[in-house]
């Protein structure tokens, strides 16, 4: 059996949870997943100094590996935002609410298997539609080996057509 691919949501998605989204403090979760490919768990433990709006960066401190790494703030962040920085819940409440708006907003019917890590996935399908290099995916994402980043390469027929077509 081979390894799944990754559910990944489009900005469409995104936004239509984030439309049926209630609670501040959950956007705002669903807008650093989504917008700078942050895990749960570093989002959960996001303190107020390691936001640097000036710079348009985010210090992760001690990620997955106990590693430290710098992610973009997101476009739709902002400073008013800070002031429920940390956020007041935890992995679960945040999974669990992800969940609800998802099912509220008809992707869960269209993605059954989409979950909070969808959003970092997200992220990532978003870079590589974009063009950006996969070694600046891989350091952005924080992974150790390109191939666990390389994931995101679906191959995608219409492009590769595309691309023949502009280089033949």
């Amino acid at each position: 059996m081979g390894k799944k691919l990754p559910v990944a949501i489009t900005e469409e998605e995104f936004k239509g949870v984030l439309n049926k989204t209630k609670q501040k403090h959950h956007k705002i979760a669903f807008l650093l997943g989504f917008g700078s490919g942050m895990r749960i768990s570093e989002i959960v433990n996001l303190e107020q100094r390691d936001i640097h709006l000036k710079e348009k960066k985010i210090d992760i401190r001690e990620g997955k590996g106990s590693k430290d790494r710098i992610v973009p703030l997101p476009k739709g962040f902002k400073e008013s935002m800070l002031k429920l920085i940390p956020l007041k819940c935890g992995v679960r409440s945040l999974q669990i609410a992800f969940k609800r708006y998802a099912k509220s907003s008809g992707l869960v019917e269209k993605k059954p298997n989409v979950h909070f890590h969808s959003l970092r996935h997200g992220f990532a399908t978003r870079l590589i539609e974009q063009g950006t290099p996969i070694h600046h995916v891989k350091i952005l994402l924080g992974h150790s080996n390109i191939s666990t980043t390389n994931v995101y390469l679906v191959a995608n027929p219409i492009d590769a057509l595309k691309s023949y077509e502009n280089n033949f």
